[in-house]
C-alpha cells in the first residue's frame, strides 16, 4: 500500500503564543516591568491568556502612566511583586517554547531584553538560559520592515493594526498588544510567502539577519543626517534580545 506523506500546515495557520509587557519606560536595561501578558491563540483552539500586574518597587513616571494607564499608586495597591511576577511570565513563556510554540512579540527586542534584565535583577533563572536554542521568536516589526522597507511613516504596533487592517482594541494594555501582534503577523505571512511558507526555526534564523541589516540601515541614516549623528552609537542589531553584558543581578 502506498504511503502518503502530508506536510505539516504553515506556521500562522497553527498556535502562536503573544507576548506583550507594558513598562515604567524605553530602556529595557533600566526600566521595570508593569503589566505584561502571555496569549495562546490559533490552531483551532479557544484563547489561552494569562496577565500580570507588578509593583515595581519604582515610581512609574507619569508619560508612562499616561500611555499604558497604570499608575504608582494602583501598582503598588494592585500589583504582585515583582519577582513573582517575573518568574511566572518565565515559566509560562517556557512552556510555551519547550511545546514548540513560536513567541510573538512586536519589537521584541526589547520586550526580551526587559524580562531577562528583570530575571537576573530578582534572581530568576533568565528564559534564554532555561530553553536555550529553542527559543523561536516572530517579530512583526521586524517582518513589516522586510517586506515593505520604503514605506513612510511610523511603525508602531498601533501603525502596522491600521496598515494591515487588524483591529486594535485597547492599545497599550499589554493583553490588547500581544494578540494584535499575532494578527499582524498571520496577515504579513498570509500575503508574504517567503514569511508564510518558512518553517518556524528558518523564519527565526531569518529575523536575525534581517534585524541586524535593519539597524546597519538605520544606524548609518543617523550618521547621515544632521542632528541625529550621536544616535548611530545606540543602534543594536541583537535579535531576540540583547544579550547580558553582566552574569548576576543588574
Amino acid at each position: 500500500m502506498e504511503q502518503t506523506h502530508t506536510s505539516a500546515p504553515p506556521w500562522h495557520l497553527g498556535r502562536m503564543c503573544g507576548f506583550d509587557i507594558e513598562s515604567t519606560g524605553v530602556s529595557p536595561e533600566r526600566d521595570r516591568i508593569v503589566t505584561a501578558c502571555v496569549v495562546q491563540i490559533g490552531g483551532g483552539q479557544p484563547a489561552a491568556a494569562a496577565n500580570w500586574l507588578a509593583d515595581p518597587s519604582v515610581e512609574i513616571p507619569d508619560g508612562a502612566a499616561a500611555v499604558h494607564g497604570i499608575t504608582t499608586e494602583q501598582a503598588r495597591a494592585e500589583g504582585r511583586p515583582a519577582g513573582e511576577v517575573v518568574e511566572e511570565i518565565v515559566t509560562a513563556l517556557t512552556a510555551v517554547v519547550l511545546s514548540g510554540i513560536p513567541v510573538v512579540a512586536m519589537n521584541a527586542a526589547y520586550d526580551l531584553t526587559m524580562l531577562d534584565r528583570e530575571a537576573r535583577r530578582h534572581g530568576v533563572q533568565p528564559l534564554a538560559d532555561t530553553v536555550g536554542s529553542d527559543l523561536r521568536v516572530v517579530d512583526p516589526f521586524v517582518l513589516d520592515r522586510r517586506v515593505d522597507p520604503y514605506r513612510r511613516g511610523k511603525r508602531t504596533l498601533t501603525d502596522l493594526c491600521r496598515h494591515y487592517q487588524v483591529p486594535l482594541d485597547g492599545a497599550h494594555s499589554a493583553d490588547a498588544d500581544a494578540v494584535a501582534a499575532c494578527r499582524v503577523a498571520w496577515r504579513i505571512a498570509s500575503t508574504h510567502g517567503e514569511i508564510g511558507n518558512a518553517s518556524v526555526d528558518d523564519l527565526h534564523a531569518m529575523q536575525i539577519g534581517w534585524a541586524r541589516e535593519q539597524a546597519e540601515s538605520l544606524a548609518d541614516y543617523f550618521r547621515r543626517t544632521p542632528g541625529k549623528e550621536d544616535r548611530a552609537k545606540t543602534v543594536r542589531g541583537d535579535w531576540p534580545f540583547v544579550p547580558s553584558q553582566r552574569g548576576g543581578a543588574a
